[in-house]
């Protein structure tokens, strides 16, 4: 078969049999290559980007990678380096056999992904559909062109269900079909987006940037377009209650703000090999809430921590991405907010654009379809704002990998007007080397003509976002029972403290009759143990060792914590917990001991007066054994109902 060889040295063509070695490659490469260094030899199907070093494909014959006759390769390196007259040659592991079987792993054949990609790499992603009674003319096990399943990227399916994005693994189907599975498994199609002045410049021909600048190094110009594909297709929030909690804040003080959501990805059935982030907590950082904004603490000093916590829980959970409001009542009615976030106004100011990016850039995911091992990123971007009729309602953004490129090259900044974003200006002063391409985008004027226009100054901010749904479950199941515990990082507003935590703990135990054997009310912990907020606090006590915080974290958030609260006993077992009640018995209020069994009577508390006594038969005689508020003389507690025993106790009142 015919291979064609481009590199800078010129085109070369070559006869080569489909099974020969690459390595005989190699050898033709060196041969229109004599300055070559051969250890930085790479090959790639795409004139910039998507690199692999031959010496990562020992042993891979030409058939394997996917090659065929007439195909071109692009081939790069840097020149031999200087050597001295009676130094030994080197020759790059591929032709010399001296690489070992674990260097050849290539960096995406080594990522662990998260078990959502694993999922849908096992499957087939076909788009089942139902025999057509009009055209189908074959029996009931027949199969035509009219019933077989479609693709997941086929373009007649989203458009008729008005799916705007392709999901990621969908894009990923649609760019590696199976006929060239062999050579997608060598060569990724995924390469992460980079504007920047390559430094230094491949060629090595000239001094490097801002020094001096050619094609080889200086970026392409970029088109502005909507993104095909979306790494999230859509937002869950396990539960009402989560965002209600979260709101109680801006309810009370009008001041807006900001959380982290925590949660997990899971296929998501709507969308062709779809993925959905779901919601099971929101943990708020530090912050300084304004009426029309926020400042957050920057970066957040516990972001490890709540991560590593968060990995614990029964299904591993992790950030999936932020929520904040932008809330604004109306001057004529206080029950309604301002409806400032639509089509003819924006949906994320550019300022919260390079806010996303920002982050987006930071959490990648791990992708063996990357060169990099790494690509994009799923954090989803949630703003809590007015509807058009007044209610509060969650919207879903992410940005595109263009956005993230342009932020990351220092070419975009924000303006005063929220939805357009303005391009900065080249620079090549002291201590600056900002390289801006030139940037465009397309739009229909008014006679439905596609034009072309510059970016540059500025440009609409839409043409960065990729739309995410949202919605809650119909029948919801959230992991964390309970959202009634104090939220972190509200000063004056919410404080959380041990004495708080140990108050309601006191008042779900029990005393047994025999001291030291005492007893819970099993249901109403399990409910009250299961809220992240309590569990990362407590972690921050330090009466909690790290083996029985995560113990602790995996009970609670177990699944049928509910139906079956046998999950707590090894945490009610463990040291960590034991110290936290000896603490909290310590600090309850002390109880009178009860009549011993030979009608002596036992030593009394000395710091309850006679009167309290007095006062508690007084309320058990105007009970009369029926309704009203009667208070136990064993353990001080009130019982309302009209049961002979005490609810809490269970001692005769």
């Amino acid at each position: 078969m015919l291979i064609r060889i481009r590199s800078r040295d010129g085109n070369f063509r070559f006869e080569f049999q489909p099974s020969a070695d690459i390595s005989e490659v190699v050898a033709k490469i060196l041969e229109t290559s004599p300055d070559a260094d051969p250890a930085s030899l790479t090959i790639s199907n795409q004139p910039r980007g998507n690199e692999v070093s031959v010496a990562t494909l020992k042993g891979r014959s030409i058939k394997d990678l996917g090659l065929s006759h007439g195909d071109l390769i692009f081939v790069g390196y840097k020149p031999k380096p200087a050597v001295s007259e009676h130094a030994p040659s080197e020759t790059t592991g591929v032709a010399s056999g001296s690489t070992s079987g674990s260097a050849a792993k290539r960096p995406w054949e080594l990522v662990k992904e998260d078990p959502v990609d694993e999922y849908w790499r096992a499957q087939s992603g076909k788009i089942p559909r139902g025999r057509d009674a009009q055209f189908c003319k074959h029996g009931a096990n027949g199969m035509c062109d009219h019933c077989m399943p479609l693709e997941p990227y086929d373009a007649g399916y989203h458009k008729e269900n008005s799916i705007k994005h392709l999901s990621y693994h969908a894009y990923l189907r649609k760019l590696t079909p199976k006929s060239s599975e062999s050579a997608s498994s060598f060569l990724p199609p995924l390469n992460p987006l980079e504007y920047k002045v390559k430094v230094p410049c491949p060629t090595g021909s000239h001094p490097a940037w801002p020094a001096s600048i050619c094609t080889g190094c200086q970026p392409s110009g970029i088109t502005l377009q909507s993104q095909p594909f979306r790494m999230v297709d859509h937002l869950e929030i396990a539960s009402m209650d989560i965002v209600d909690r979260f709101l109680q804040a801006w309810r009370k003080t009008g001041l807006q703000r900001f959380g982290y959501m925590i949660g997990r990805y899971e296929p998501y059935d709507k969308v062709p090999m779809g993925v959905k982030a779901v919601v099971e907590a929101i943990y708020e950082p530090p912050q300084q809430g304004e009426l029309d904004g926020l400042a957050l603490q920057w970066p957040w000093e516990d972001e490890p921590r709540i991560r590593e916590l968060a990995s614990h829980a029964s299904t591993p959970l992790s950030i999936v991405g932020y929520i904040f409001t932008d809330l604004d009542p109306t001057p004529e009615d206080r029950t309604k907010n301002v409806y400032k976030r639509h089509p003819q106004s924006f949906f994320l100011s550019s300022l919260e654009v390079i806010f996303a990016a920002t982050l987006q850039k930071q959490n990648p995911i791990n992708s063996k379809s990357s060169p990099t091992g790494k690509f994009a990123s799923r954090l989803v971007t949630a703003v809590l704002t007015g509807t058009e009729d007044g209610q509060v309602d969650v919207s879903a953004y992410q940005v595109s990998e263009q956005a993230v490129a342009m932020v990351e090259a220092d070419m975009v900044e924000a303006s005063v007007e929220p939805g357009i974003m303005r391009v900065k200006e080249e620079d090549r002063t002291q201590g600056s080397s900002r390289y801006v391409p030139d940037v465009f985008f397309s739009f229909k004027n008014e006679y439905g003509l596609e034009v072309k226009k510059s970016a540059k100054p500025c440009f609409p901010v839409e043409y960065l976002l990729v739309n995410v749904t949202h919605g809650f479950p119909q029948a919801p199941n959230p992991l964390f029972q309970s959202t009634q515990f104090m939220i972190e990082n509200r000063p004056g507003l919410e404080d959380q403290t041990l004495e708080r935590a140990m108050s309601e703990l006191s008042r779900l135990e029990a005393p047994g009759l025999v001291p030291g054997q005492e007893t819970y009310r099993k249901k109403d912990l399990a409910e009250y143990l299961s809220d992240f907020h309590l569990v990362a606090f407590l972690q921050t006590t330090q009466l909690f060792s790290v083996e029985d915080l995560n113990l602790l974290l995996k009970a609670v958030s177990s699944p049928n914590i509910m139906e079956d609260q046998s999950v707590l006993d090894p945490v009610l077992a463990s040291d960590s917990w034991q110290t936290l009640m000896t603490f909290t018995r310590e600090h309850a209020p002390r109880r009178p001991q009860t009549t011993a069994p030979d009608g002596s009577s036992s030593a009394m508390d000395e710091d309850i007066p006679p009167e309290l006594y007095d006062q508690i038969a007084a309320d058990n005689a105007a009970g009369g054994g029926g309704g009203g508020i009667r208070i136990c003389p064993h353990c001080t507690f009130e019982n309302t109902g009209g049961g002979s025993d005490c609810d809490v106790c269970g001692l005769p009142l």
